[in-house]
């Protein structure tokens, strides 16, 4: 059965985890990819990385503009497994927390909480204040998932690739989507004699 995945990249800092998640996700048997990159997210994307945004929404089965509140994925009649933000800006985690929907990522967003699917956010800032966490309480209570980009050092990584791919490899864990971007832990190694 084809899962259906909603992806939005917002304008925050940290564009290589929503390429990175479109390029797992891209090569994901029976995973059917729905992007969304904001006007700001272009830019960014552009500037952080050495892929271009027409690379980016090459790796989608569809592709959306995020003026297009008619769109297939602002509407609770379109199933879909879940949707992430990644990067998620604290301008677009106000949105979802406030239900602002005005544009369709917070739109597809406000669509995931009502009808009770997956949405997590990849919320890219630092440090935060006391307005940022009660967003992200806001939007944890609503039903969201926050999932900052915080790396997991057991891994032992050697690049800033694993670094990503450990990221991102959380977020399709709380979707449910196999992968091997990372080890699994399995305990602590025996001592180096």
């Amino acid at each position: 059965m084809t899962r259906r995945i909603v992806l939005a990249i917002s304008g925050a800092s940290g564009a290589i985890y929503g390429v990175r998640l479109a390029e797992v996700l891209h090569g994901t048997p029976d995973v059917e990819l729905h992007l969304v990159v904001s006007k700001g997210a272009a830019a960014t994307v552009g500037y952080e990385t050495d892929r271009t945004v027409a690379d980016v929404l090459a790796l989608a089965h569809t592709t959306y503009e995020e003026t297009d509140l008619a769109a297939a994925i602002a509407s609770g009649t379109f199933l879909t497994h879940g949707m992430v933000v990644a990067p998620c800006s604290i301008r677009t985690l106000s949105s979802v927390a406030n239900s602002a929907n005005d544009n369709l990522i917070t739109r597809a967003a406000d669509v995931h909480l009502k009808e009770r699917r997956r949405l997590v956010l990849m919320v890219r800032e630092t440090p935060l204040h006391a307005g940022h966490l009660r967003l992200m309480t806001e939007a944890t209570a609503a039903g969201a998932v926050i999932l900052p980009p915080v790396p997991g050092f057991y891994i032992r990584p050697t690049s800033i690739a694993q670094l990503v791919d450990h990221s991102v490899g959380k977020a399709l864990d709380v979707l449910g989507i196999e992968h091997e971007l990372f080890p699994r832990w399995t305990g602590p190694r025996p001592a180096e004699t």
